[in-house]
């Protein structure tokens, strides 16, 4: 395996490798890290997982990679077109993580919770060789792996969940338990992930009626301490991924004529720190 790494987290990996703190256990691993993607040599799969403000320059650099397939297992709905858009449709796999992770430090990411699935789809349903073959090279690792028939809904449901639970958890600058635990703030939780759902049943997304509350459900069963990534950022001082999380509510709300004041809220009381 090779990581395409940068700045301080690529020096330290690079010299003493990268190390994994989770519940799970710890690892080390000694591991290879060039600065482009071209330098990696012969890929099956490229993964992209970089914050979304780089998506773009991230993509020009898998084209870089010729004949692999990429999968995006970032946050947002809007990866898996500009991926496309870079290497051709053909080339892409759909992908969501779910996961509570974070670089603690230069060369040592800090996984909370135990939490640690990923599910791979073809954005066109159907079924491959390629995408069982990435199945399968997730689970050897000891990950978690689910093929899906509708890739697109389970990206959607993702956004929904991760919208909510970022733009609550950064808005208040408190871990969800205390943001699920409060009548008021429960209750805007709840309203942001409606609204995050209608948007996505006007994109297209074949998703439950019920799909809110039992994300609500699912939010009540994670750790009391835990901050989306957007909080942590936000708290850290660093850019956010705002305009892809809450602003991509609003902004194809916008388009379908949709009502989402909760994630207007969310977008307002965050732009200005979103650097």
């Amino acid at each position: 395996m090779t990581f395409v790494a940068r700045g301080a987290h690529a020096e330290t990996m690079r010299r003493s490798g990268l190390r994994i703190r989770s519940e799970l256990g710890d690892a080390e691993l000694r591991v290879k890290v060039v600065d482009d993607p071209a330098q990696a040599g012969p890929a099956d799969l490229v993964v992209v997982a970089v914050k979304l403000w780089d998506t773009e320059e991230t993509a020009r650099a898998v084209a870089r990679v010729p004949g692999a397939a990429a999968v995006s297992l970032q946050n947002g709905v809007d990866k898996d077109e500009i991926l496309a858009a870079a290497i051709g449709r053909e080339r892409v796999l759909g992908g969501v993580t779910h996961i509570g992770a974070v670089i603690a430090e230069p060369g040592t990411v800090a996984h909370t919770g135990r939490l640690q699935r990923v599910t791979l789809g073809e954005l066109d349903g159907s079924r491959t060789p390629r995408l069982q073959a990435a199945v399968e090279a997730f689970r050897s690792a000891g990950v978690e792996s689910v093929l899906s028939e509708d890739i697109r809904r389970v990206t959607w449901e993702k956004f929904v969940f991760l919208s909510a639970f970022s733009g609550m958890t950064a808005l208040t600058r408190k871990p969800i338990g205390e943001v699920r635990a409060h009548p008021a703030t429960r209750e805007m939780l709840l309203d942001a992930l409606r609204e995050g759902a209608s948007v996505a049943r006007a994109e297209g997304a074949r998703l439950d009626e019920g799909l809110a509350r039992k994300q609500l459900e699912a939010i009540d069963a994670l750790p009391p301490g835990m901050l989306a990534s957007m909080a942590q950022d936000l708290l850290r001082g660093r850019r956010l991924e705002l305009p892809w999380l809450s602003g991509a509510v609003v902004r194809r709300a916008e388009k379908h004529q949709l009502p989402v004041p909760t994630h207007r809220a969310i977008y307002a009381g965050l732009v200005l720190h979103a650097g």
